[in-house]
């Protein structure tokens, strides 16, 4: 057969759409699999090769379930809110509707020309008013449940963007959209209390099946850590610091406590302190620095020491200088730390620069030369002398706070509470309003969905406030409680807020009533298998499965976890190792390569390159070869033979094949599956022939990866139905075995030869097939055999004298 591959990938891209074969069947009796891949952003540029090597693992393993007999939904959408489209309509003045819709059709497009096997009637939208009126109730709910909150803070706020952001979103100082210096601003901030549910989403993840640096990372990212509350006396001051520390044991050893700059304490006592004027130019310097600038651990050490205040340390009762620095801030922990400069380097450092005292109570270091961070023996601590171990010393020491009154055990998490507004058009609006009498009101739910006005307007304020603020018939309204004038919230959500729970509204995406109807949850939820990429695995996905645990608590949904497994794909880098890049002229477009070569060898590209979560660089000879790879499977054809059942040269070729790629794809090992059916090409074309049966599983077996080939092949044969939907292939454990096999022959444990012998054979009949051999045999020549040793299927070793 030609391989026409324009006209046969059209063809059956048609045949598919025309057929609706991919759509899912909401309770049918088929065993199910939800696959789930992450959501495309629609941005300008099109799809780039990395969405298809992060779709293609659950695509072929979609495919593979349905011939496996399942009923598989594997569904596709747009995260369509954010920053991006809005920056791009701001620079272009083209409204953002216009932009979303004309690239939400160009991504659909690219998508259905590689071949995708979505289920197209499901699309969900992130901008449709009647996907965010589901968002906008979520979120009321939580509103409902105490975990919405309001709180002035020192936010990270992008001057390019006019948008504050989260720590995630602005990680290294800079903002994750158009990578600008984040600054820190002090705004009024609203806030989900995603912190209340840290402890479950630790928990959560001994019940899933993620990789193991995926689990890690979550768990870094939460940071849970056990120690103590502390409470530090304020000398002459009716006053306490409270501090967290998770060496409780050293507090004997601390001579200094530092407070951030912010701290409300020093306007407080602002009439004590006698350099006040120091203290407000260091916090002037502050507020000109990121949060990442200020908690890099590698940098000058810079502080004030306030004069007129000193702490008390509650176990020994010294009194100790009171510091601001810059590295303390307001919204970790207290706001305040205790230094222990004898074992932490950074308080080591600052104690050397600014001449406090270095109080060793760990035996084991030199702290004339450094802090010592080991474990040891503990001296110069009352009570806590002579003890080794830091679990008893921690269990000692809170057990003494805890009778004195001056502390308690306690549990803090890295994580902070997620900063949930931004001050710009493109997202959805929050459903609040704000009453002079009544505080803040939630919208009612059957008001839902607020919608977003369409303006010409949507450029950020200089102000700091979103667009929305201008337009006075969206901001007044009536207080839904009292009935008196009142306004709205004009701060937008974030993007993350559309993609917390999009995976539930796959599940019935047209339902007017519920978010889902909970039959249908029960049906197809949790996600089976869930892949993406490993820069989402902590913001996305431990917001998503914060969200799934609230809605969990509220009965809503039916599962405590929404992924039950989950797989990452690595980069695809360019043709010159590194990352790709407009600026660097390495990107490589995947619709060039669906024209010039076809989407097949595209496919079986992306999966062939490489270990499917490495990061591996492009490379257009390979693409070839796969290219040359379907050529000759099309041309198979002309090789069938008239012959039932299968040829005794393929046997164990063809039931090695089946056993080899039905697991490599269950692994994500799509590379050394499709390695395994280009060995089998070779092993026919060596053989000549094959029967129509043979040619039949080849092409089972390649439909998950090169599907549309696979279509015409069986269209050849005869067959009226898809191949997509005919029977994957089993094989007989008993025929994935050779007859003969190879060994190695050795003479005193020096390999001679290798020579082919019965698979399980009869020992002597082994032995003397090797002593024939002629090699084998002048090596034996003259020699007293003292030894013979067999381990079957194996080695044969000689031992001579």
């Amino acid at each position: 057969m030609r391989y026409n591959f324009k006209q046969i990938e059209q063809k059956w891209q048609k045949e598919w759409d025309e057929k609706k074969i991919f759509q899912a069947q909401d309770f049918s009796d088929k065993p199910k699999f939800y696959g789930l891949v992450e959501f495309p952003y629609p941005s300008g540029a099109g799809m780039h090769v990395g969405h298809i090597k992060a779709y293609s693992s659950i695509e072929v393993v979609a495919r593979k379930r349905r011939m496996q007999g399942y009923n598989v939904l594997f569904p596709i959408g747009f995260d369509a809110f954010g920053l991006p489209t809005e920056n791009y309509a701001v620079k272009t003045n083209t409204h953002p509707r216009i932009i979303t819709d004309t690239n939400i059709e160009k991504f659909s497009n690219q998508l259905r020309k590689v071949g995708f096997s979505f289920d197209w009637s499901r699309v969900v939208d992130t901008t449709d008013e009647k996907y965010y009126k589901w968002t906008q109730w979520i979120f009321l709910k939580m509103f409902e449940k105490g975990l919405v909150f309001r709180d002035n803070a020192l936010v990270n706020y992008c001057p390019h963007c006019k948008v504050v952001l989260s720590n995630e979103d602005s990680q290294g100082g800079k903002c994750d959209i158009c990578h600008s210096d984040v600054i820190q601003k002090p705004k009024t901030v609203w806030y989900l209390k995603i912190t209340e549910y840290a402890d479950k989403l630790l928990q959560g993840l001994s019940d899933v099946d993620y990789p193991d640096n995926v689990k890690q990372q979550q768990e870094n990212w939460i940071g849970k850590s056990t120690g103590a509350f502390v409470d530090f006396s304020l000398d002459g001051i009716d006053e306490k610091l409270q501090i967290y520390t998770t060496r409780p044991d050293t507090l004997f050893g601390v001579t200094f406590m530092v407070i951030a700059p912010e701290h409300p304490l020093i306007d407080k006592y602002a009439d004590r302190i006698g350099n006040m004027d120091a203290i407000e130019n260091y916090r002037n310097e502050c507020a000109k620095k990121t949060e990442f600038e200020r908690t890099q651990l590698v940098k000058d050490k810079t502080g004030v020491k306030i004069e007129g205040i000193e702490a008390i340390n509650p176990l020994n009762g010294k009194k100790i200088p009171v510091f601001i620095a810059d590295y303390v801030m307001m919204g970790y922990g207290t706001g305040a730390i205790m230094a222990v400069p004898a074992h932490d380097q950074r308080d080591y450092d600052f104690a050397k620069a600014f001449g406090v005292d270095i109080i060793e109570v760990i035996k084991g270091g030199d702290i004339t030369k450094e802090a010592y961070t080991g474990d040891g023996e503990m001296v110069n601590s009352d009570f806590l002398n002579g003890f080794t171990n830091k679990k008893d010393s921690i269990a000692k020491v809170i057990e003494e706070l805890t009778k004195r009154g001056i502390g308690t055990a306690g549990v803090q998490f890295k994580m902070k509470d997620w900063a949930f507004n931004r001050q710009r058009y493109w997202g959805e609006p929050i459903p609040l309003i704000h009453c002079p009498s009544c505080g803040v009101v939630p919208v009612p739910y059957e008001e839902l969905p607020l919608i977003l006005p369409n303006v010409e307007q949507f450029e950020p304020g200089e102000d700091g406030q979103s667009p929305l603020a201008k337009i006075e018939s969206y901001v007044n309204c009536k207080c839904p409680k009292c009935g008196a004038d009142a306004k709205r919230e004009t701060d937008t959500m974030p993007q993350w807020a559309g993609s917390s729970w999009y995976f539930l509204r796959y599940i019935d995406p047209n339902n007017d009533n519920a978010l889902a109807d909970m039959e249908k949850l029960k049906y197809w939820m949790p996600v089976d298998w869930y892949n993406g990429g490993m820069e989402h695995v902590t913001r996305h996905m431990i917001y998503s499965r914060f969200w799934h645990h609230f809605l969990y608590d509220q009965g809503i949904v039916n599962t405590k976890e929404p992924y039950a497994k989950r797989t990452i794909q690595g980069l695809i880098l360019g043709p010159d190792g590194d990352k790709m890049s407009k600026s660097k002229g390495n990107v490589v477009d995947p619709l060039d390569i669906v024209e010039e070569l076809g989407a097949d060898t595209l496919r079986v590209y992306v999966l062939f390159m490489g270990d499917y979560g490495a990061a591996t660089p492009w490379n257009d000879s390979s693409v070839r070869g796969c290219k040359r790879f379907l050529e000759r499977v099309a041309s198979l054809e002309e090789i069938v033979t008239e012959e039932k059942g299968e040829t005794k040269e393929l046997t164990v070729a063809l039931h090695k094949a089946i056993k080899k790629v039905s697991s490599d794809i269950e692994e994500t090992k799509f590379n050394t599956a499709i390695a395994t059916l280009m060995s089998l090409i070779n092993t026919i074309t060596k053989v000549g022939k094959l029967t129509g049966e043979e040619l039949e599983i080849f092409i089972k077996l390649l439909a998950p990866f090169a599907p549309h080939l696979a279509e015409e092949i069986w269209h050849n044969r005869g067959h009226e139905d898809f191949i997509a939907l005919a029977q994957w292939p089993a094989y007989d454990e008993s025929k994935t075995v050779e007859d003969n096999i190879e060994v190695g022959v050795q003479v005193n444990g020096k390999l001679k030869n290798t020579v082919s012998i019965p698979f399980n054979g009869e020992k002597d009949e082994v032995l003397s097939i090797a002593k024939s051999d002629e090699k084998v045999a002048a090596a034996l020549a003259g020699k007293n055999l003292v030894k013979e040793i067999y381990v079957p299927n194996k080695i044969i070793n000689f031992v001579v004298k």
